[in-house]
């Protein structure tokens, strides 16, 4: 398992995500560790984040989802090229696909573990399933396509 959460070499100047931006004061800081074969993330579900009482909000746990198999991507395909997290150049993904089954409602009070594993992985992509799990039920299921792309760097608008 990879000692610090992949989030944490994203470049400082957009790591604004809501989902994971460490630099997002009200964001959900998604946190992917990665282990060579699957991407694990733990979150603890907020009272606010409630669809009704003691259900999570489904929204929510598709931007954990989200977030969390990018991460899982990004630190796969960093490990693909044999290179450390963060070295140049740097390895980045958007979100090309995110289809989102809800299996049962994901209770609150419980910490979710996250875990994403890479189907296909090419140069430019990765097919991903994510499970999040509450004990030992598996509450919702996603499969993700991940698309590299240059620098997120490139996204900021000068002004």
């Amino acid at each position: 398992m990879t000692p610090q959460p992949i989030q944490n070499f994203y470049d400082d100047k957009i790591a604004i995500c809501y989902g994971c931006g460490r630099h997002n004061e009200h964001g959900l800081h998604v946190q992917t560790f990665w282990d060579g074969e699957v991407g694990v993330a733990h979150f603890m579900p907020r009272d606010y984040h409630t669809a009704f009482p003691g259900v999570v909000y489904g929204g929510l746990l598709a931007s954990v989802i989200d977030c969390h198999s990018i991460g899982t991507a990004i630190a796969a395909m960093y490990d693909a090229e044999g290179r450390a997290p963060g070295t140049a150049p740097e390895i980045t993904c958007v979100t090309g696909n995110l289809n989102v089954t809800y299996l049962h409602p994901t209770p609150m009070g419980v910490e979710l573990i996250i875990n994403a594993r890479i189907k296909s992985l090419t140069e430019r992509k990765a097919l991903l399933e994510t499970e999040v799990l509450a004990g030992d039920l598996v509450t919702v299921r996603a499969e993700v396509v991940a698309v590299r792309v240059k620098s997120r760097a490139n996204f900021l608008v000068d002004g």
